[in-house]
Order: C-alpha cells, then structure tokens, then sequence
C-alpha cells in the first residue's frame, strides 16, 4: 500500500529531471523526463518501511531515512536530490506536490501549536542546540574572516563567501546611517562578526548580546583579536532583561536571531526594541522570512534543527512592529541570496567530511547535509526569503531617498 502510495506521490511530484528509485524488494522506477537544468538522481531504500515514512511526512520521512542510512542515494548527492524534488514543486505556481497527508499536517500543526511558547528558559535552551554544538565546527562551513551564520549578499555571481558576507554587512551597515559617537545594540550578535565589522569603520561604541555559552567566549576573543576591545562590549544575556535595564541606544542590529524569537514573542521582541532606542534611533533587522502568509515550523526543523524557531511571514513582522509606533521606512526583499550562501556551507561540509564525522558521527552528518540541502532548495524554489526592515521612531531619522545605502556600501567595500 505505502509503495504503491509512493509511486503516486513521485509520478505527480516529478515532471522535469530523472529519478530513479530501487525499492527494498529489488523493483526499480524511474520518474520523470531528463531536463536541461534538473538533477538525474538515483536512490534505493535499504527497507520496506521507508516508502510509508515518506508518505506519511515527506520532509521528516525521507530526512530520518536518509540519517539512518535506510534512504541511500546511489547517483548523485542529497543537494541534487532535494533541488530536483524542490524544483517541480516551485511555491510560485502553488503546486503543493511535496504536502504531508491530511492527518499528518494536522498531527504537525497541533505539535507546533504546543512548542509556541518560548520563554527566557527555554530560549536558552533552544539557542544552545544549535549553537552551542561547537565552534570547531562551525569555523569548517562559515567564512574564516566574519564568521557569519546568516545570509550572504551577492551584487556579484562570482564572489566568493567570504566577499558575500563583507558586501552583507556593508549593506546593512548603510541602512544603519552610523554617526560618530553613537551606541549601537547587536541583539543575537553571534561571533560578533557586525560588531567588529561597524566598530571598525566608525567611531561607535557597540553591545552585542547572545544566549550562546559557545558564541559569547569566542566573540569576545574575536573581538580582542581584531583589535576593537574598547569600542565593542559582548554580554550573555536575553533581549528580554536586557530591555529592562534601561539603557538606550541610537542604532540597534538583528540579523539572523528573529527566526528564534518564537511568534507568540513577536510584541515582546518589539516592545524590548522599542524601549532600547533612543527617539531618534534606527533599527535594522535581518531576518529568514515567508513569502505569502504566516505558516507552521515543519517537524524536521523543530525536531532536529531550530526548536522553538519560526520563519514569520512580512505581514505578521509588520503587524507585530507597528503596535510600538515602529515605522518601517525600508523594506528589501533577498529572494535567493541564502540560497546562494547555503550552496557554499554545503560543499565546506562536505569538503570537511572527514573532521565532521571524527568530531560526531556519520548519522549528524547526514542529518547536517540534509538541513543545508532543504534549506538552499526551499529558497531557490520554495517558500523562503530574507526580509531586511529598517525601523525608525521618527520620520526624520532616515534620509528621505535610498541614494545614501549605494553610496555608503561603495565607501566601506573600498575601505
């Protein structure tokens, strides 16, 4: 029942490019038409219980089959896998040929509906992990110079990740209109890539904040390295209390921790900002967003990868920011730029196999590769951007043209 099932799910849901399938009992299908620009993949299940797997869930399904070495991929790669799933089933035409069953949505909708709530406590929690799995690892996928975990930006197709995420933060650095003198708040600063990047071209103080035991003692030791210790303080400490201190500052950043505020924190988060600026301040935030309306976290992602996050659409951002008289002066849409970025974290694991497997095990690896490879797809073909809003208090705040972000950016990439 679930093979025939399977067979069905894969005739609708592959048009364009070849995959063959060789089941547990020795049969073999193939599916699909060689296309100019689509994978040819070819996969065999080790045992007759993944096909239900995946009919029941195909991200979960073939996700936990694939980390058990029970979905085997013979020809080709799990990126090529995934991109030629994700590619006949594009978010813009609505197809919806990759949607777990009835009962399944339901099963997930109702799981997410319970994990909403993401308090102080279980913030750290889910902060820790992920990244708290450990810095030798990340420094084998992330650029060696910023350590950025977050989109890249490519006003070129050639540059390299490292030239990405410099031409990244120059851009948000635009956005920000940084004057002499200022405080600037990072809320979710990372390794304190921003941090060091905005207290080396301006004359600024910056505080970056981090629930990540792992990020804050090498964000600090970054920090000391590239010679900004006096103009860059790094804190653990939740956005939340943080607020309540009462300090102000004229510029805040967030980029790449809105993912992990949880939706039911979403007024929290922006009251927490509201309060942190100053009347005339400016806040930039970055952030892996939905295109079209708000959605769920699939059972993947909160299972194994980001508990506790969610990917907000724009209109709920807006809606929550809005409440606290946050005008929201700039809003710039990145549709495949973390596609892009994802590719090259990809090949670093995968030309890092070996440290990867000897640091944890052959299972993460897979279950590693197969999160990058989602991810890279579902912004290349499906439901996923990076939205960067820039919030003022005041109307003044801002230039009133975006001629001074091009103009900005060309300063800082010749610095």
């Amino acid at each position: 029942m679930s093979k025939a099932l399977l067979k069905k799910f894969l005739l609708r849901g592959v048009k364009q490019g070849r995959l063959g399938v060789v089941f547990a009992d020795g049969t073999a299908e193939t599916y699909g038409t060689s296309t100019d620009g689509f994978p040819e993949i070819v996969i065999r299940f080790a045992d007759a219980r993944v096909p239900r797997d995946i009919v029941m869930d195909p991200r979960l399904g073939a996700a936990e089959a694939f980390m058990d070495g029970r979905l085997i991929v013979e020809e080709g790669d799990i990126m090529g896998l995934v991109t030629l799933l994700r590619a006949n089933d594009r978010w813009e035409r609505g197809d919806n040929n990759l949607r777990p069953g009835l009962a399944k949505r339901f099963f997930n909708q109702a799981s997410f509906a319970a994990e909403r709530l993401n308090n102080a406590v279980r913030s750290k929690s889910n902060v820790a992990h992920h990244y708290d799995i450990g810095n030798d690892f990340y420094a084998l996928m992330l650029d060696e110079k910023h350590w950025q975990y977050s989109c890249g930006y490519w006003p070129k197709d050639d540059m390299a990740l490292g030239e990405a995420q410099t031409a990244k933060l120059a851009h948000i650095a635009a956005k920000l209109t940084v004057r002499p003198g200022q405080r600037v708040l990072d809320i979710g600063c990372g390794w304190g890539g921003m941090a060091i990047f905005l207290a080396q071209n301006y004359d600024v103080h910056v505080t970056g904040i981090t629930l990540s035991e792992e990020q804050i003692a090498l964000a600090r030791e970054r920090v000391e390295k590239a010679g900004v210790a006096d103009k860059v303080t790094i804190e653990l400490v939740d956005y939340r209390d943080f607020a309540k201190a009462g300090r102000k500052f004229d510029r805040i950043v967030s980029v790449g921790m809105f993912e992990h505020v949880g939706q039911p924190q979403f007024d929290t988060f922006f009251e927490a900002c509201a309060k942190l600026l100053t009347q005339d301040g400016m806040m930039l935030l970055h952030t892996i967003g939905r295109l079209g309306s708000p959605g769920t976290t699939d059972a993947f992602t909160r299972k194994y990868i980001f508990p506790g996050g969610y990917i907000p659409a724009l209109s709920e951002t807006v809606e929550a920011s809005e409440k606290f008289r946050l005008i929201a002066s700039d809003v710039e849409t990145l549709r495949l730029h973390y596609g892009k970025t994802l590719r090259c974290w990809y090949a670093n694991c995968l030309a890092n196999k070996a440290p990867i497997v000897e640091m944890y095990d052959e299972r993460f690896f897979r279950m590693w590769t197969f999160y990058l490879a989602g991810a890279a797809t579902v912004f290349e073909h499906g439901s996923m951007c990076n939205y960067q809003i820039q919030y003022i208090r005041g109307r003044h705040a801002s230039p009133i043209t975006r001629d001074y972000i091009e103009a900005e950016e060309k300063r800082l990439l010749r610095a």
